[in-house]
């Protein structure tokens, strides 16, 4: 059964709530029994075994939990003779006794059940007369990791969320991210780590995500890693805001025998579940635009006190938007580089805000320039549109890393895979395209050769294209135009060096003049003597770091205000990544001749047109 064709029966289990539930509540009863009966289904085998190993260890007064976990295999056990399936067999006592099962499970499940305020839909459900069907509907599906791998399974959640999310008019997009933009995320940053990739080489590594959701990230980069070198041991930490979330994840690392005081409750960013703590890889995909206010004290005042020592040094910015503190607190989160070991790299996703918000000084341009001046960041990617579940908008993936290859030094790679997508046969909310495997394959090869690319197409002379566009990377030998025609190149990967990035802003003031049109100077302290400034005629220039702002300023400003000056006391640096700039491809246009013809064209078939209606 594929993971739509499982929702889909999960789903039919709301045909019960109808009435008695509003839409939007459905998901406080559906995805808790779906994590109940997925923990129930896995037990399921060792259940008699741990049943007698329990009695055996307390009746000789020791402590059961290693044992039980060591019988049920897991990280997790349930002490209770009773499952799902048994549970129908007492109708009368059903509410009971599913809060006894329920309390038997060792203590990192059960605090899922509590945040999911599991026992309250109970109780309302049996005031209902439903729960005895609720329970009866999950019974009967198996959700054994045999029957519906992990994979699957956090397709289901996220299937099931998306669902709820839209009914109740929230946003599906703060819970999870599109598969196939993990995998993207996930290649990119294993793919310069020939030592973890090897197979049958034992490595132990960390990654951590700070909005964890459902726990997605997380099992794709683990799912990822195995798959590549079933050695390698991958330790998985997050954080979660979102309870039903938190707690879809928690069940998620216990069944995949993940250390679970790892995933830990809580917001991110006034309260760090991790503090101290360094990872060898992280990914995340914060919420886009939404406003930090709730939090604004304690990171502000962290910032204040703390300076550099905590995670917010680089600068705040404005409150509408708190993506680029979770970029900032992933920073806080790298590996320092020892002897050449060590060392970290992460992904996240980003709207374009962070890539030009904030002019020379601003917060947001102080922490592009901490992370360009620092040589942290390796590449950025923007991604086609309408790839996410709650906006069309454009999202770029930033890689950033404190260990660069020796060729990336010193220099950022710009891939623009906004044409790498292929239509959805059917959207989901906002989402309507998605990028094939075939996609991914040549984003992450343009990251991993460092190189630069274009598309280029062949047009005959007629203006026709002779072929699909060719992706042409490195020392790839680009076509040639037959007599007549031309090529069209787009480019598609870039490289910069980190300071093309970097501007000084400088104030440009002409004189205050009286009446009589002469300039006016100070008469006192330091101003005695200069020409004074006239605040309306103030204007700022941005200058390139590479140009000296002397040459640039006798050549671009004094031509047109030969009284002009520069106050460099307000000059400022600042950071701005134009990505979009950076692919422009100017369109020459069109011949005027034959706009004029095929004008000429349209008007004299309207003409016919209206000539046959009056006949």
């Amino acid at each position: 059964m594929n993971h739509q064709a499982l929702s889909s029966f999960i789903w039919s289990v709301a045909d019960l709530l109808r009435g008695d539930y509003k839409q939007s509540e459905y998901g406080r009863v559906i995805l808790p029994f779906t994590v109940l009966r997925r923990l129930d289904c896995v037990l399921e085998a060792t259940k008699p075994t741990v049943l007698a190993e329990f009695e055996a260890k307390t009746k000789a007064g020791l402590n059961p939990e290693p044992f039980l976990l060591r019988k049920a295999g897991q990280s997790f056990y349930n002490t209770s003779p009773l499952d799902l399936v048994k549970l129908l067999g007492d109708q009368d006592h059903i509410r009971q006794n599913l809060y006894a099962y329920v309390q038997a499970f060792s203590p990192a499940a059960r605090d899922i059940f509590e945040r999911f305020d599991f026992y309250t839909q109970v109780e309302r459900l049996a005031k209902a007369n439903l729960l005895y069907l609720v329970t009866e509907k999950f019974a009967n599906i198996d959700l054994h990791p045999q029957a519906v791998d992990n994979a699957r399974m956090g397709l289901v959640f996220e299937e099931l969320i998306r669902k709820f999310a839209e009914i109740s008019n929230e946003t599906a997009g703060e819970h999870f991210t599109p598969r196939e933009v993990i995998r993207l995320m996930v290649n990119l940053l294993f793919i310069e780590d020939d030592d973890v990739l090897r197979p049958g080489t034992a490595v132990v590594r960390t990654i951590y995500d700070p909005t964890a959701g459902t726990g997605g990230m997380l099992s794709i980069a683990g799912e990822y890693l195995l798959e590549h070198n079933p050695q390698a041991r991958l330790t998985m930490y997050g954080q979660e805001l979102n309870d039903e979330s938190y707690a879809i994840c928690k069940a998620d690392m216990l069944i995949k025998g993940q250390d679970v005081a790892n995933i830990v409750a809580g917001n991110t960013l006034s309260d760090d579940g991790h503090g101290g703590r360094k990872f060898d890889y992280m990914l995340s995909n914060p919420p886009f635009g939404v406003e930090w206010k709730k939090v604004e004290k304690a990171v502000r005042q962290e910032h204040e006190s703390k300076g550099f020592d905590g995670r917010f040094g680089p600068g705040l910015p404005r409150v509408s938007d708190g993506s680029m503190l979770f970029l900032m607190h992933l920073l806080s989160k790298m590996a320092p580089v020892v002897n050449g070991e060590g060392g970290s790299r992460f992904g996240i996703v980003l709207n374009g805000s962070p890539l030009f918000t904030g002019g020379a000084g601003s917060g947001e341009s102080e922490i592009r320039r901490y992370v360009l001046e620092n040589d942290l960041v390796e590449a950025i990617v923007g991604l086609p549109t309408d790839m996410f579940y709650n906006t069309g908008i454009a999202t770029y993936v930033w890689i950033l890393s404190n260990k660069k290859s020796a060729e990336r030094k010193g220099y950022v790679q710009l891939i623009d895979a906004g044409g790498f997508w292929q239509k959805m046969r059917k959207s989901l909310g906002s989402k309507r395209k998605e990028m094939s495997e075939a996609h991914i394959a040549t984003v992450t090869r343009l990251f991993g050769d460092f190189t630069e690319a274009e598309l280029v197409t062949v047009f005959d002379a007629a203006g026709q294209a002779l072929s699909e566009p060719q992706l042409i990377a490195g020392t790839d030998t680009a076509p040639t135009a037959p007599e007549g025609g031309k090529l069209k190149r787009v480019p598609i990967s870039r490289i910069f060096r980190n300071q093309d990035f970097g501007y000084t802003t400088i104030t440009v003031e002409r004189p205050l003049r009286d009446e009589a049109g002469q300039v006016v100077v100070g008469l006192k302290g330091k101003q005695k003597g200069k020409p004074q400034p006239d605040s309306a005629l103030r204007d700022t220039e941005n200058v390139p770091l590479a140009e000296d702002i002397q040459a640039y300023f006798e050549r671009e400003v004094l031509p047109h205000a030969p009284d002009a000056w520069v106050d460099e006391e307000k000059s400022k640096v600042g950071y701005e990544i134009p990505f979009n700039r950076h692919f422009y491809v100017f369109e020459p246009p069109r011949n005027l001749h034959a706009i004029d013809e095929e004008l000429k064209a349209v008007s004299a078939n309207i003409m016919k047109m209206l000539e046959e209606l009056t006949e």
